[in-house]
């Protein structure tokens, strides 16, 4: 699976068959989910759609981004020991629960997607990571803070209508919740999650409202 950013944000190049169907809300034959789980990623794939409508990003980006949240669990449910056989070794030693991510990446990566950007999202979207360009944030986003999600629904419904206005801002407040939750159960934080902090917190303040947000959205 590719580990350096090199597509541009703003010009994708044209996109794969499988990106397409999945913008349009079809799940891949390969795909192992369960209804519930499909039902969460078409939650996901709607707030990504509506947050690229909002930020009127190009046609493409936005059949990138319902394409994300249709992809990103798309082998959820199958078997861990299957998900290992096809991972390289840095991600073959994840946890069960982290390992669906990088393998849908990586079944996108045979079945011919070459969008190195895409791939990353889907792959670390539980994880996150330094490089995440606009749609892989938005990704972590959307996943965390679906309505569907039956945790803290208050915190988070605050966190949707702040969405995409506010992205920058709700990105840092997610993923400080996801490093608070990984340290309150005394889990090992894996080194892309801290890198993906790092970079937040490093990044220039952002210029504020919809024109901020759409920069992130296009990084």
């Amino acid at each position: 699976m590719p580990s350096s950013k090199t597509s541009p944000s703003d010009s994708a190049p044209a996109l794969h068959p499988q990106i397409e169907a999945a913008g349009r809300g079809e799940i891949p034959p390969w795909a192992r989910v369960s209804r519930g789980r499909r039902e969460h990623m078409e939650r996901v794939a709607r707030l990504l759609g509506k947050w690229a409508r909002s930020l009127k990003l190009p046609p493409e980006q936005a059949v990138r981004w319902r394409a994300a949240g249709i992809l990103h669990d798309a082998l959820k449910n199958e078997r861990p020991e299957v998900l290992r056989r096809t991972l390289v070794p840095e991600l073959d030693r994840l946890p069960d629960a982290l390992l669906h991510g990088p393998a849908a990446a990586r079944r996108l990566e045979e079945e011919g997607v070459d969008d190195e950007d895409f791939l990353r999202a889907v792959a670390f979207h539980t994880l996150g990571h330094p490089e995440l360009c606009g749609l892989g944030r938005a990704l972590v986003v959307a996943d965390y803070i679906e309505p569907g999600r039956r945790d803290r629904k208050k915190w988070k419904k605050s966190r949707r209508s702040r969405m995409p206005q506010e992205f920058p801002v709700v990105l840092r407040d997610v993923v400080r919740a996801r490093i608070q939750g990984t340290l309150g159960r005394d889990r090992t934080l894996h080194p892309e999650t801290v890198g993906l902090w790092n970079v937040l917190a490093e990044e220039s303040p952002w210029e504020p409202g919809t024109a901020g947000a759409r920069k992130m959205a296009l990084r």
